[in-house]
């Protein structure tokens, strides 16, 4: 069965829409300043890969949606990150990271599973290994916090 590379497509990009959110939310939070810094570049980064996924929807001659989910397990994770924020220290803060790029991390895993072009395939790829980047780097943060 083929996968509907714009249905992969949107729910990626609104995935990367959440954390691009997500951790600017924890840069504007964290009190070190190296921390903020790495959140700052985990919030571009995350903005990078969802222009690049939507201008790819475009491509295929959808409309992207630029909201980030509305619904589901990554939206309840930045949504609990934002309630820890204002009270939670830096690990707190990194800990909640760390789930939101799991859910990230599984949303990449399953995008990788359908039957895509290759073309298609070769992008979720591409932007699964910063994902993965990303959660390493937070988790390492974590561990050492």
């Amino acid at each position: 069965m083929t996968g509907d590379p714009q249905s992969v497509l949107k729910n990626l990009a609104e995935v990367s829409r959440d954390g691009e959110k997500g951790f600017a939310s924890a840069a504007e939070a964290a009190k070190d300043q190296k921390l903020r810094r790495v959140f700052e570049k985990a919030s571009q980064r995350c903005a990078l890969g969802a222009q690049e996924l939507e201008e790819e929807i475009v491509n295929l001659g959808g409309s992207p949606s630029t909201q980030g989910s509305t619904l589901g397990a990554l939206h309840r994770a930045w949504t609990k990150l934002k309630a820890v924020i204002t009270d939670g220290d830096d690990k707190t803060i990194l800990e909640e990271c760390e789930r939101g790029e799991d859910v990230a991390k599984t949303e990449y895993q399953k995008a990788l599973e359908e039957d895509l072009p290759p073309y298609v395939h070769d992008i979720i790829e591409r932007q699964y290994k910063g994902v993965m980047e990303n959660h390493d780097l937070i988790k390492r943060l974590r561990n050492a916090a």
